[in-house]
């Protein structure tokens, strides 16, 4: 059994009255990758909604593929460890859907450009979440980082297919990653 006080000093050592539990924080990390997968599931269906007939529909498809594979991994934990899911899931499915058909209505390039910004955010939420488990959580670190490679190879994949080319490429991009940055907070705690 995890003895939970080292546990909590292991991953916490500066923990304060009020401050989550390692415990607490698992919870939170599946909750808010739920989510994350779940968004990032919608986008890709935003995105080739609108280009479906372009022929990046094939690397549309194949990185929302994976993307769903992350999500029944997380769908999965959520029912083995009966954790809540973020109540903002309604929030999420309708904004990421807007989010990946409004990027890919402005073209190919824009649409790319939101999968650059979104998954740069991602690469470093899951590089931090690695960094704070432990071999306790052996089974979750190493999913995560998996999950983490193919956000990366998405990231580089979007850059590779013309996201630095999209109009406003630099305010899009701010704007998603800041975006993606709040949907994470709320998710965490929400």
């Amino acid at each position: 059994m995890i003895d939970q006080k080292k546990n909590n000093e292991r991953l916490n050592p500066e923990r304060l009255p009020g401050d989550p539990t390692v415990t607490q924080l698992v919870e939170r990390m599946i909750r808010v990758d739920h989510a994350g997968e779940f968004g990032a599931a919608r986008i890709y269906e935003g995105q080739l909604a609108v280009l479906k007939n372009h022929p990046s529909a094939q690397l549309i498809q194949h990185m929302a593929e994976k993307e769903r594979k992350h999500l029944d991994h997380f769908e999965e934990l959520i029912v083995e460890r009966g954790i809540r899911p973020t109540v903002l899931s309604p929030v999420w499915h309708l904004s990421g859907f807007i989010l990946g058909a409004a990027s890919a209505a402005l073209g190919k390039d824009a649409a790319m450009a939101c999968t650059e910004a979104v998954e740069t955010v991602i690469d470093k939420h899951y590089e931090k979440q690695i960094n704070q488990l432990g071999p306790d959580e052996q089974d979750l670190k190493e999913a995560l980082q998996e999950f983490r490679r193919d956000e990366i190879d998405h990231r580089d994949s979007a850059i590779e297919s013309g996201a630095k080319n999209a109009p406003g490429y630099q305010t899009l991009g701010a704007t998603v990653r800041a975006s993606t940055r709040l949907a994470i907070w709320l998710s965490e705690r929400l």
